[in-house]
C-alpha cells in the first residue's frame, strides 16, 4: 500500500523530502535514490502526472493542486505543458524503477527511477559550460 512508509521521518520531514524529490523528478527525468524512497516517489509522481492529464474541466483546479504538492512553478508548468501531454495516451506506468545494488557507505538497496521516454536533462553537463579565454592585456614596448 503506497503512503504508509516511514522512512525514519516525522510526518512533516517525511512530507517535504518527498516533496522535493518529486519536484526534482519531475524537473530532471530521472532521480537516484534508495529502493524504499524511489517507490513512495513513485507513487506520487504517477499522482501529480494524474492531476495533469485529467485537468480537462477545470485547468485551474488541477493546477493549484499540483502546486501546492510541488515546490517550483516551473516544474508545474512543464508537467501541464510537455510531460501530461506526452502520456496522454496512457493510464499509469508513467515511471520505472531501475534497481542499482547496494550502496557502498552503508550498503542500502539504491534506484533509479525514471520517466519514462522523456529525456533526461544532465545538470552536470549544463554547469559545466565551457571556459571563455581570456587574453591578457597587450603591453606596450617602447
Amino acid at each position: 500500500m503506497p503512503g504508509t512508509r516511514k522512512l525514519g521521518r516525522t510526518t512533516a520531514h517525511r512530507m517535504l523530502m518527498l516533496r522535493g524529490m518529486v519536484t526534482y523528478l519531475l524537473e530532471h527525468g530521472e532521480i537516484k535514490t534508495t529502493v524504499t524512497r524511489a517507490k513512495e516517489v513513485r507513487s506520487l509522481a504517477e499522482k501529480m502526472i494524474t492531476i495533469a492529464k485529467t485537468q480537462k474541466p477545470n485547468k485551474l483546479a488541477a493546477y493549484r493542486k499540483a502546486l501546492a504538492f510541488i515546490t517550483k512553478e516551473k516544474v508545474v508548468e512543464k508537467l501541464f505543458e510537455t510531460i501530461a501531454p506526452a502520456y496522454e495516451n496512457k493510464t499509469s506506468g508513467f515511471t520505472a524503477i531501475y534497481k542499482m545494488g547496494p550502496r557502498r557507505g552503508d550498503g542500502a538497496e539504491m534506484a533509479i527511477v525514471r520517466l519514462i521516454g522523456m529525456p533526461v536533462v544532465d545538470t552536470k553537463a549544463a554547469k559545466k559550460a565551457p571556459a571563455k579565454k581570456v587574453e591578457a592585456p597587450a603591453l606596450d614596448q617602447q
